[in-house]
């Protein structure tokens, strides 16, 4: 495919990317206006409100990361299904943010605690594609980050494991603090497409 080809291909991908996350967006407003409309339904958790804003973070940063792919002079299927897949791991963790019904937990910590397999598995799996990501926009792409991306990779990963296999509270807290932190540091330290 020529690259006038692959200029034209990145805005459809881009569409079916936003409707993704779109939908991941949609369930954690959803549940979070959920919880303002019908606050005694369901125990909060501030541990689940901050993993919440840090996944809906997460999700812009991913939308807002995808504008460098438009650079990508050769777009295969296996490159969109892999985006796709990407922004369905995404989805997944917000919807296991914002379960449909969680009568059978004390809470929504309880059910976090609960599901911290899953949602950890999928958050670790967006370590991978992250890097994957990173390498598909080319060298000067993830040269501008530096020693930092590549320390926060391994270090996630650990993070992800830990967290996996813990149910302790401060724990969780310490973690999503870190990960909201860092969030906030690629945010002020690059805060541009290039």
């Amino acid at each position: 495919m020529d690259p006038a080809h692959s200029a034209e291909i990145f805005p459809h991908i881009r569409i079916l990317l936003g409707t993704i996350v779109g939908l991941g967006i949609t369930r954690l407003l959803m549940t979070f206006a959920g919880m303002v409309q019908h606050p005694r339904r369901a125990k909060e958790s501030a541990l689940h409100l901050i993993w919440m804003a840090s996944i809906l973070l997460e999700i812009v940063l991913f939308w807002w990361w995808e504008f460098a792919l438009f650079q990508l002079p050769f777009w295969t299927f296996g490159v969109a299904l892999f985006l796709i897949s990407y922004a369905v791991t995404l989805f997944l963790m917000a919807t296991l943010l914002s379960p449909d019904n969680i009568s059978e937990y004390t809470g929504y910590e309880d059910f976090f605690i609960k599901r911290r397999r899953w949602f950890f598995g999928l958050l670790a799996l967006t370590f991978v594609f992250d890097t994957i990501d990173t390498l598909l926009k080319g060298a000067t792409h993830w040269e501008n980050f530096g020693a930092s991306y590549f320390i926060q990779v391994p270090i996630g990963l650990i993070l992800c494991v830990i967290a996996w296999r813990s149910d302790n509270r401060r724990v969780h807290f310490a973690i999503v603090g870190l990960h909201i932190t860092y969030q906030i540091y690629l945010m002020t330290r690059f805060f541009y497409v290039n």
